[in-house]
């Protein structure tokens, strides 16, 4: 008898070895800025998949995007820094610190758009576009390096745009901020190369974001055609394949460079562009 209830209790300890329960604290932290919609909540969600604990920012339905993230059984909570304020970043990171001890991936996401002439072009809506596409990546990369360095791994994954490559007319700021990413991310690249820690930038081509949906009804509205052609014609300017780039394409390459295959890949650009920069 007593051999039997040895023997039961060593199985009981194997299973659970085995097959732990959730338990958020042992999970590694993801935090994704702009994961309330669009690119950036596709990207959340698969992070969930993967088993990663999930940090969300950004502005819109809040409470959906949480409930669609914590359907996978992973500890997600949210913070609406606003990225143009370097002391609502840091507070972000605070509240990382608080709840998870630190951060494991970052991946800067988050991104705004306005199209004028140069010599148009609002000095105030310049300014917006650097501080959100360039300068908080730079602020959370400063920020989310330390605990990298401390636990001896970490990845950082920029959103870039193929707009990080080449140019389009009346997107100086936006062209600059993403050309900027690009070389953020080959400096971070190089200043972690002897570590365990990699950053590489995606760059999508289309996408049909809340950000790209607007940019085709001003084009709508302004040459009085309808919604649906000026879509097929925006999508068949840059893309010999005719389609849109999918948030969740985006979404799977970001999760295959936080895989062992990835660490390798260094400053590299990995271009989902339905052809664009091939031409």
């Amino acid at each position: 008898m007593k051999r039997v209830l040895v023997l039961i209790i060593f199985a009981f300890f194997s299973i659970d070895t085995a097959f732990p329960k959730p338990h958020y604290e042992k999970r590694k932290t993801a935090l994704i800025t702009g994961s309330i919609s669009g690119i950036g909540l596709s990207i959340a969600i698969e992070m969930a998949k993967a088993g990663y604990n999930v940090v969300l920012n950004g502005f819109g339905d809040v409470d959906a995007a949480v409930a669609q993230v914590s359907a996978f059984g992973t500890k997600v909570i949210y913070h609406g820094a606003d990225l143009r304020n370097p002391a609502e970043i840091k507070d972000m990171f605070r509240g990382i610190e608080r709840t998870f001890d630190g951060l494991d991936v970052l991946v800067n996401n988050a991104g705004i758009q306005r199209v004028h002439p140069i010599e148009e072009f609002p000095v105030d809506e310049w300014n917006d576009i650097i501080a959100v596409n360039l300068t908080a990546s730079f602020l959370t990369t400063r920020l989310a390096l330390p605990y990298f360095r401390k636990k001896g791994w970490g990845r950082i994954i920029n959103i870039a745009s193929t707009h990080g490559l080449v140019a389009s007319v009346n997107k100086a700021a936006y062209v600059a901020a993403k050309h900027g990413i690009i070389g953020l991310t080959k400096v971070t690249a190089l200043e972690t190369a002897d570590s365990d820690i990699t950053c590489n930038a995606v760059c999508p081509g289309w996408v049909l974001t809340p950000l790209v949906q607007k940019q085709i009804e001003d084009r709508a509205r302004q040459k009085g055609a309808s919604i649906e052609k000026e879509r097929r014609a925006l999508v068949a300017e840059k893309h010999p394949s005719g389609k849109f780039v999918t948030p969740k394409e985006i979404a799977q390459v970001v999760i295959f460079l936080c895989t062992p295959a990835a660490n390798q890949m260094r400053g590299s650009q990995l271009v989902i562009d339905g052809g664009w920069t091939a031409q």
